[in-house]
């Protein structure tokens, strides 16, 4: 169990590219690793990193969005392989939410296993938002009971999410935690059902 997602509050890191794909969120020589952590410091590798020094114009590697807890980004987000290292990476580095107009469909069903919420708003909606990030220190917070998204000066989004995906979220569950809520009732089966077994042999 994880802890619960109801509403996140804090700086919105934009990402002002379309179409990133898996190999740029966590390139492919760092897939060895079998721990769903320790795959932040890997995140955007060869877009942070020139050798071992961290480029200092690229918006991750910038003081104010360090610690963003929100990516803005642009259409197809996640598009390429089907790697769910990335979503690893994106949780592990702190960043719970992302939005963008589209994502790769696998990408988007994988963020959900592993406690990143991806929002979908319209191509209208997130260039209003890349337009307010020009304001230094620009925050948004994230209502997912009420599936809104809102500032301080305004700007109000609804978006839509699966209600079962939803949930997970909101009681900090992933799918395997969801199934363990019913370890009683899954334990009383299986020994029930091998007693049935041995009296059929």
């Amino acid at each position: 169990m994880t802890s619960s997602f109801a509403k996140v509050t804090g700086t919105v890191a934009p990402l002002d590219v379309a179409n990133v794909d898996t190999d740029a969120i966590i390139p492919k020589q760092f897939l060895k690793r079998i721990e769903r952590t320790g795959f932040g410091q890997f995140l955007f590798y060869d877009w942070r990193f020139e050798g071992e020094k961290l480029k200092e114009d690229f918006v991750l590697n910038k003081a104010e969005y360090r610690e963003a807890p929100i990516l803005l980004a642009r259409k197809n987000f996640g598009c390429g392989s089907s790697r769910e290292h990335a979503p690893w990476a994106i949780n592990d580095f702190g960043i719970q939410v992302i939005i963008a107009p589209s994502y790769a469909d696998i990408f988007y069903n994988n963020c959900f296993k592993n406690k990143v919420l991806p929002i979908v708003l319209s191509e209208e909606e997130v260039e209003q938002l890349f337009q307010k990030t020009n304001e230094s220190g620009y925050q948004l917070t994230i209502d997912l009971e009420n599936q809104k998204v809102v500032d301080n000066a305004g700007f109000q989004a609804e978006f839509g999410v699966d209600e079962y995906r939803k949930q997970l979220l909101l009681q900090g569950l992933d799918e395997v935690g969801a199934t363990l809520q019913f370890e009683e009732n899954i334990n009383s089966f299986e020994k029930s059902h091998k007693i049935y077994y041995q009296l059929e042999k």
